[in-house]
């Protein structure tokens, strides 16, 4: 019995793992949308959006199904469980590429401006984000998953000055309000994609060392600031 509860829960986390690699597929993709406006990566952003939401409710269901008929303890309970919350982010994940690719839609109506942001940058800090979060995980590394929640957050202070620069065109040329508002929606989106990798980094460490840390940290709230 205990031979198959282990197969049941390495089975778990090899499907979270898949479903970890289709969200950071599409974040990369949405990006590559962004920076190509190539409407036919959006499609398949879309796509791959349908795929991680199948994908969340299998999870689920197996996790659900372990807990029900195994009944684990500690730090095995502990493992279903940040499984289930890790899902729930990488399914938002997943989202936030949909919001994307949504904007780069939007834009491709618009005539193409020159912006004075780096939606480069912001991507690139919120994909590193996310693979530091899932190595962690994937390491069962509690003081890696701690580190990126205590580590100074670049993420935040990029987001901030990008929103500060895009409202500032904004008043000075109120033409411009449609491209700046939607390419300020894709930063929030990539802003968000770091707050899930911090979600996952918390949910490491509840399984790690049975520690719940999600008090004493604040991440990827409504505001546009922490």
């Amino acid at each position: 019995m205990r031979l198959q509860f282990e197969q049941n829960l390495g089975n778990l986390k090899d499907r979270l793992l898949v479903m970890a690699g289709m969200a950071e597929h599409a974040i990369q993709r949405a990006v590559e949308a962004y920076q190509a406006r190539d409407l036919s990566i959006c499609d398949l952003v879309d796509y791959g959006e349908q795929a991680i939401d199948h994908m969340e409710r299998e999870i689920d269901e197996m996790a659900i199904d372990l807990l029900a008929t195994q009944q684990p303890l500690a730090y095995d309970l502990r493992f279903t469980l940040a499984v289930i919350k890790i899902n729930g982010n990488l399914e938002r994940v997943g989202n936030a590429a949909g919001s994307i690719s949504d904007h780069v839609r939007s834009l491709q109506t618009l005539p193409q401006v020159d912006l004075p942001v780096d939606i480069s940058q912001l991507a690139s800090l919120a994909q590193g984000t996310m693979r530091d979060a899932l190595r962690a995980f994937i390491e069962t590394d509690g003081d890696r998953a701690q580190s990126l929640l205590s580590g100074g957050d670049r993420m935040d202070q990029v987001h901030k000055t990008t929103y500060l620069l895009l409202s500032s065109l904004i008043e000075r040329q109120p033409e411009l309000i449609p491209q700046a508002l939607n390419t300020m929606m894709i930063a929030r989106a990539l802003w968000r994609v770091a707050g899930h990798a911090k979600s996952i980094a918390e949910d490491v460490i509840f399984w790690v060392r049975g520690a719940d840390v999600r008090s004493h940290m604040q991440h990827a709230g409504d505001g546009w600031t922490n």
